[in-house]
């Protein structure tokens, strides 16, 4: 799996694997539950393209790099993926993860398919070497505020650490409220405890807070502290960047953990590959179900077969048809644009949903509020 063969593939056999590298958080300080739900659908479509064929009568081969969600240590794996030949990236959670991963496959004319993250532009300047199926984070964030307005929050304060992610988002945000007469309170989590935080909410005009933080340190103290003070039992708590979508959040709250809306990436029906994707997850990761990131994951897989297919592993030819794409995903129909204010190529764009767990039973999502793809 390691031994480097010639660059861009030259001196390989007709029949010889496609290799895709694949970078994805498999140990802390990422979110590992997300990177392995990732790798799920990276490797599930891989199964199935082979299964099929391969890409142009060529099996593919996952080459997958932990990122531990270290920009660095992404920017290094970029680095040796193209030395050892890869035709294309994939994955990525982290969006400064990715902003790294998309800078160094950027520069070394290497195509990069971004599954997941989402800052509006992980580039400079516009690339033609890197597209991205997730939604930007302004369309996927004006959403959210979107659900916030029709709930009657305007007031919102936002419990946040240092990040180039969590700052777009605060800014997002407060684009978006500022014309509804809204507001946004930012409380510097590097300050403050939870128990502050809780005193600093019970003072000010916020009705909902935001995590802006990481997970589980210090989102679960936070949920924690504010479900138990009897001052704040009308205060929303929501999880835009999509926190209670997986598995550990329940486990560690439990019913403190039902009612956080979040944001997700998912239509209301998925189409029928992925009804099947998702049979085939569910009976992998039994009892869990798989998280919209697992059909990121899938689709990203299923993109990269197609073009690999037509472009011959060629990156050059690769990176020039990313506008040409036109594949059907497990959430919709994939083709990719230029967009404004994103310097990449976008699908645009993913259905988005905010939803939460239901407090009459946490394993059960409600949908809160939906924006169909393709607005």
């Amino acid at each position: 799996m390691n031994t480097p063969p010639s660059p861009h593939g030259a001196g390989r056999t007709d029949r010889s694997p496609v290799r895709i590298g694949a970078l994805v958080p498999l140990t802390s300080p990422g979110w590992v539950e997300a990177g392995r739900h990732l790798l799920a659908g990276l490797e599930l479509a891989v199964r199935d393209v082979n299964e099929a064929g391969g890409t142009a009568g060529r099996p593919i081969e996952l080459v997958v790099r932990d990122t531990a969600a270290d920009p660095e240590r992404a920017a290094a794996a970029v680095n040796e993926l193209a030395r050892l030949g890869v035709a294309a990236l994939a994955g990525t959670y982290h969006s400064v993860v990715a902003r790294a991963a998309a800078a160094r496959a950027d520069a070394l004319g290497l195509p990069f398919l971004c599954s997941s993250a989402v800052l509006d532009s992980l580039t400079d300047q516009p690339t033609q070497w890197v597209a991205r199926l997730a939604p930007a984070q302004s369309h996927g964030w004006r959403a959210y505020t979107d659900f916030l307005l029709g709930a009657g929050h305007s007031h919102i304060a936002v419990a946040a650490q240092p990040s180039v992610y969590w700052a777009s988002g605060t800014r997002i945000l407060r684009d978006h409220l500022a014309p509804h007469g809204g507001s946004v309170t930012e409380l510097d989590m590097r300050a403050l405890t939870p128990a502050a935080l809780c005193d600093e909410l019970a003072h000010s005009r916020a009705t909902a807070l935001l995590l802006l933080v990481g997970h589980p340190e210090p989102a679960v103290p936070i949920v924690r502290s504010v479900r138990h003070d009897q001052r704040l039992a009308d205060i929303l708590i929501g999880a835009p960047a999509g926190q209670p979508e997986f598995a550990a959040w329940a486990t560690l709250l439990g019913d403190d953990g039902a009612a956080i809306p979040f944001l997700r990436y998912l239509p209301e029906r998925l189409t029928p590959l992925g009804a099947r994707v998702e049979t085939t997850l569910r009976e992998r990761s039994a009892p869990q179900a798989p998280s919209f990131v697992a059909f990121e994951g899938y689709d990203t897989i299923t993109v990269l077969a197609e073009v690999l297919r037509t472009s011959g592993a060629d990156r050059a030819r690769t990176a020039a048809s990313w506008p040409r794409v036109e594949v059907e995903g497990t959430r919709g129909q994939i083709r990719f644009s230029r967009t404004p204010g994103v310097s990449l190529w976008q699908w645009a764009w993913t259905p988005v949903q905010v939803v939460d767990r239901d407090p009459a039973a946490p394993d059960r999502f409600r949908i809160l509020h939906a924006r169909p793809g393709g607005l």
